[in-house]
């Protein structure tokens, strides 16, 4: 199969950023070309990419697809072909399954059910402790043998600090990161923001030192043992102020943060509204602009989704009640392409957070380099459209975003040279 993607703005960070036209051939990158310039042979598929940045694929390091055992609210299958649609090549799954991602037989189970599918990639993340309990490593050696790139116990701290330091030893040792779930949880056990609108509102309240205190004592642990540790879903200002402090210092972290914490702030629970109920929760105006500056200035290493699908019944309940997240792989992209927009970064730092540097973290290659393996998210900065959640491929439907205007999507989207989604609403 030879592919044409002609015309479009081809941007590699680093590398290259011009009008250019790529040839796939056999799954890999087999040329980039001034636009226009004769490829020889006649490609089997021609992509008019004009207008279009073509880009790395887009990695998502953090997505709960909840199979094993929560089906109900998402499958392997659901969850890659929403990441598709979203122009995800590859997500990191998490390990709060049941059972619990914390075996080499789980981990197994995950890769071979998604490859059974050829569409987007699939890199499971172990689980720090057995059974997400915090007591005893698991065995993550035996996990990273059987393809694990990562290991954490999101949706749960991991609240022993000698077992946090453990881990970032062993994990480093096998060449992955630990991914931190920073959460004090004897902080925790409120239902949204600690502020004025919770007092307002009559709900229980999370203070933003929920977050920053394990952030600050897991730069303490990664200081101490020089190994590197990965924060993830940054929502506070307090958070952002460490985070920057600690690489300063040139301690070895990084960290992530979600489009609704960019985009949206508590002000969204006013009706009450369940779909706008995660944990950490949507913070205040400043921590939204924390977030958004910390992104401008790298502080942020990567965009991911927290892409967290319920079931209708677990949201449609009493707002203390309801369960934590949204989903996210298919609205992530026309978020973040908002902060393009806004001047807040430009194209080449919206493809680091969204492609290079999850790569580098993980431990896989995104590259548009010739021989490449053709991993390849076209977007389409101008498209506009309405999201509708009932039309997305997620089992689920629990989002603040149903119904909002969009601007820009993913169009195609490249796994191993196969087309595995395009705008027409076709997926593999």
């Amino acid at each position: 199969m030879r592919i044409l993607i002609k015309g479009g703005r081809v941007l590699d960070p680093g590398k290259i950023d011009q009008i250019a036209d790529i040839w796939v051939s056999n799954g890999t990158i087999s040329g980039i070309h001034p636009s226009g310039q004769e490829g020889g042979v006649a490609p089997d598929v021609e992509i008019n990419a004009s207008g279009c940045i073509v880009a790395p694929g887009l990695i998502d390091m953090h997505v709960h697809l909840r199979e094993p055992g929560h089906e109900y609210k998402e499958t392997i299958e659901s969850g890659i072909k929403a990441a598709a649609a979203g122009g995800f090549t590859a997500v990191c799954c998490m390990p709060n399954t049941s059972p619990v991602n914390d075996n080499s037989q789980i981990t197994r189970y995950i890769i071979d059910k998604a490859a059974s599918f050829r569409s987007v990639r699939v890199y499971p993340v172990g689980a720090v402790s057995v059974g997400l309990e915090g007591r005893q490593m698991a065995e993550i050696g035996d996990m990273r043998a059987a393809g694990i790139v990562a290991v954490s116990d999101d949706g749960r701290p991991v609240v022993d600090s000698l077992l946090m330091r453990r881990a970032l030893e062993y994990a480093s040792g096998v060449g992955i990161p630990v991914i931190s779930h920073c959460e004090d949880p004897y902080l925790a056990g409120g239902s949204m923001n600690e502020g004025p609108l919770s007092t307002r509102l009559g709900l229980s309240g999370i203070p933003n030192a929920t977050e920053s205190i394990m952030v600050m004592r897991d730069i303490a642990l990664s200081e101490l043992t020089g190994c590197p540790v990965h924060i993830a879903h940054v929502s506070t200002a307090e958070s952002v102020a460490a985070i920057r402090a600690a690489k300063t210092r040139g301690v070895r972290i990084t960290a992530e943060t979600a489009p609704h914490y960019f985009t949206l702030t508590d002000k969204a629970v006013m009706s009450y509204d369940t779909h706008a109920k995660m944990n950490p929760p949507l913070r205040s105006e400043k921590d939204r602009a924390a977030i958004r500056e910390a992104l401008a200035d790298d502080t942020i290493d990567v965009i991911a989704t927290d892409h967290a699908p319920h079931a209708e019944t677990e949201k449609a309940v009493e707002f203390d009640a309801a369960a934590n997240g949204i989903t996210g792989l298919e609205t992530a992209l026309p978020l973040s392409l908002c902060l393009v927009e806004e001047g807040v970064m430009d194209f080449s730092q919206l493809i680091m957070k969204m492609s290079l540097n999850p790569a580098k973290i993980i431990g896989v290659k995104s590259s548009l380099d010739i021989g490449q393996t053709a991993d390849i998210t076209i977007i389409d900065p101008n498209r506009m459209y309405t999201y509708a959640s009932e039309k997305g491929y997620s089992k689920s439907r629990n989002t603040p975003f149903d119904g909002w205007e969009m601007k820009g999507r993913a169009v195609y989207t490249i796994v191993n040279g196969t087309i595995v989604y395009n705008s027409s609403g076709n997926t593999l």
